[in-house]
């Protein structure tokens, strides 16, 4: 399926405004007032929603593998949680992480 050079800039700016509009409503209507606190308690809770959707796509079809289950990728994964329970630290989680993957990685390929 392709798309006129005017669908392309359209889908561009409609997406634009469409963002524009959405932090428009959340930060034009609230301004400078402050928030409540069940609103704050439930912000805190963004990133650890976030980042699951973005992360466990690259870990169950990894575009390296053209898709498929790496057992590097999910052995890595399954390290990592590990190493924030243990830890609870998010520094040696991230370094801990990436050294079980280049460990894997070495080891198994």
């Amino acid at each position: 399926m392709s798309f006129s050079t005017t669908q392309i800039w359209t889908i561009i700016v409609g997406l634009g405004l469409g963002s524009y509009l959405l932090r428009l409503s959340f930060l034009g209507i609230i301004g400078n007032r402050d928030l409540p606190e069940w609103v704050l308690r439930h912000l805190r809770y963004t990133a650890v929603a976030v980042m699951p959707g973005m992360i466990t796509p690259l870990i169950l079809f990894p575009q390296a593998t053209e898709g498929t289950l790496d057992p590097v990728r999910l052995g890595a994964a399954v390290a990592t949680v590990a190493i924030s329970f243990m830890t609870r630290n998010a520094t040696l989680t991230i370094f801990g992480g990436a050294a079980v993957l280049f460990a894997l990685h070495f080891l198994m390929h």
